[in-house]
């Protein structure tokens, strides 16, 4: 029980504080990851494939997959597109202080 450590005790220590690069940038690539499992999961819960899913929002399967694994970032117009035209769906924000 003593080498255990809770996750923002591992990140601090591997990553340093929150606010320093290297922590900043953990923490960004888990948000964008986590953006691409959840149209992941959307897409699959609508019973569509990637390539549909570009064809209803006028991309490729190709970017639909870099953004579903992580490879590209969505910018914020697209990722609407993707949700109310492709999934018909509803995007919600929240910011936190």
């Amino acid at each position: 029980m003593k080498n255990k450590m809770t996750l923002n005790e591992f990140k601090e220590k591997h990553y340093g504080a929150k606010g320093t690069k290297k922590r900043d940038e953990l923490d960004n690539g888990y948000e964008n990851f986590k953006l691409g499992t959840l149209l992941y999961e959307a897409r699959h819960a609508k019973g569509m494939t990637q390539a549909e899913l570009a064809e209803k929002v006028g991309t490729t399967k190709s970017y639909i997959s870099k953004i579903e694994n992580n490879i590209k970032e969505v910018r914020l117009s697209t990722l609407q597109k993707i949700v109310h035209l492709g999934l018909e769906g509803h995007l919600d924000f929240s910011i936190r202080l």
